[in-house]
Order: structure tokens, then sequence, then C-alpha cells
């Protein structure tokens, strides 16, 4: 069993300008810098906070992982703030483009670089699709990434496969959108992330944290839809530690006080731990 510690894990649930990376970024970095200033040792953005999910500019504007400018950019981050840093970005690899993911160490260096493999339908045309799942030994615990709707491939066999390899918080940079006209009085967002997030959870004793961006979607196949926020934190009883704020300006920092309890993957007895989280 490894060994982890106490740590203070921040969600970033920004805006996301679609097709706009130099604003992204330098929105990025004055969250990140608030994050860490206010004792974040993990630091958690959204899906393709580059570009925005399925906007058309990533086939001009995805970047190479690791060496391109904008994982260049996250890696300076995290070695400036001495933060692990997990981002959501878009990749370019020779004429294929990706919907990526990265976790960073607080020397700067990828530790973990996922793509993602249950992308909706609506973007295959975009995006192409990943073959492999990774985990990150650290001091603060087994890091799992996986990016939004893998959440809910059948069977929850990417989450399952996460804990079945050791993870002990498993980390998801997502975009959650709605209609523009989703009434959230009538219909609360988030139980398809709950349904998807609790058994996983609780059957493996693990953490998952879903960071979505805000803001409007542009361009692509969702045009006119909105990324709401109601970023999500599930501990390993399974139940709801936190949800952020629900709206297209609901632009915040989530805060979780966390110890995961030292597991073994082989058997799913461990002690449930809590959180003590806070919003800005």
């Amino acid at each position: 069993m490894t060994q982890q510690h106490s740590f203070t894990l921040a969600m970033i649930q920004m805006l996301v300008e679609p097709g706009n990376p130099a604003a992204n970024l330098r929105r990025a970095a004055m969250l990140i810098a608030r994050a860490a200033h206010n004792g974040a040792h993990l630091i958690v953005l959204p899906e393709t906070m580059d570009v925005g999910w399925t906007h058309p500019s990533a086939t001009a504007l995805a970047q190479p992982v690791p060496d391109g400018q904008t994982c260049a950019a996250i890696k300076d981050a995290a070695r400036e703030y001495h933060v692990y840093l997990c981002a959501g970005l878009t990749e370019r690899d020779g004429h294929a483009v990706y919907n990526s993911a990265v976790l960073i160490d607080p020397a700067g260096s990828v530790i973990l670089h996922h793509r993602k493999l249950n992308e909706l339908e609506i973007a295959h045309d975009l995006y192409a699709q990943g073959d492999r799942l990774h985990v990150a030994k650290t001091e603060l615990g087994v890091f799992g990434v996986m990016i939004c709707a893998d959440a809910f491939a059948p069977g929850q066999v990417v989450s399952r496969t996460l804990g079945l390899m050791g993870a002990s918080v498993i980390l998801s940079p997502c975009a959650w959108a709605v209609e523009p006209d989703h009434d959230q009085q009538k219909n609360p967002y988030g139980r398809l992330w709950l349904d998807n997030y609790q058994p996983v959870a609780r059957d493996f004793h693990l953490f998952i944290a879903g960071v979505s961006n805000v803001g409007p979607i542009t361009a692509g196949p969702w045009t006119g839809r909105h990324c709401i926020g109601c970023s999500l934190l599930v501990g390993p009883d399974g139940n709801q530690i936190l949800m952020a704020p629900y709206g297209r300006d609901a632009e915040t920092i989530l805060y979780a006080d966390i110890t995961p309890p030292p597991r073994d993957p082989r058997h799913h007895n461990s002690s449930i731990n809590s959180a003590y989280s806070r919003c800005e």
C-alpha cells in the first residue's frame, strides 16, 4: 500500500473563452496564483481549457504535449508555485488532435498524460481516441486522470480501472454544458455525474473530482449551449462533499482539505476519510 498525506485540493471552475488560448492561459495563470496563495497543493483546471470543448479552432491551435507552448505554460506555473497541476488541453500529434489532460508535478514535469477514451459521438470528427490509462504515484497519493464523459463509459470501466490500478484520487477535467432553455430549478444539474461518480468512489474508497468550466459554446456541434460549472467532489464513502455554483458566469475556486486513506486496490476495505471543503 502507498502512504498518502493530507493536502489541499483546488478546483478552478474558470471561464473558458472559445478559440482564445492566450486569454484562457492568462486567466488560468491568475487563478492558479490565487489558489496557490490560498494554500493549494494540487490544482485542477477544466477540459480543453485552452480553446474550449469541440471548438473548431482546435485543428489549428492544438499544441503538442509535453513540449508545445500551451503545456509549457502550465508546466511553468506548476514550477513557479511549486504545486501539482492537472489541466485539460487540446493536443496536436502529427495530423491527429486529441482531447487530452496532463498532471504536472511541482518541478514542472508531466507525470501523467491522458487522452480521452469515451468522447461523445458528436466530437469524433474533431478528436482522435486515446488508447491507454495511467496512474501517478506521488507523496500526496496515487492519482488517476480521466476526462468528462470517460466517467460514464459502459460499466464505468474507465474510473473502475483507475481504481483497480490503485488510484486514491481521480481527477477529471470536464466541460459540462446545458441547452439555452435549461431550467435549473426544475431539473437541477449534476445527477448524471453523481450516478457515475458515487458508486465508483464508494466501491474503491477513493475521491473523484470533476472540474468544469463556465461560459458560452460559440462554435461546433453544441453551438448555443452554455458550460455551467457545478464542479463536483465525491468522497470515499460515495457522498457528495461539495458542488460548485451553477451558471455561465459562475467562475470560482473550490477548496478541499483531503486525506486519502491508504489502500490496496485488491481489497476494498479501507477506512473512510472526510474532507473539509470551502469555496471562494
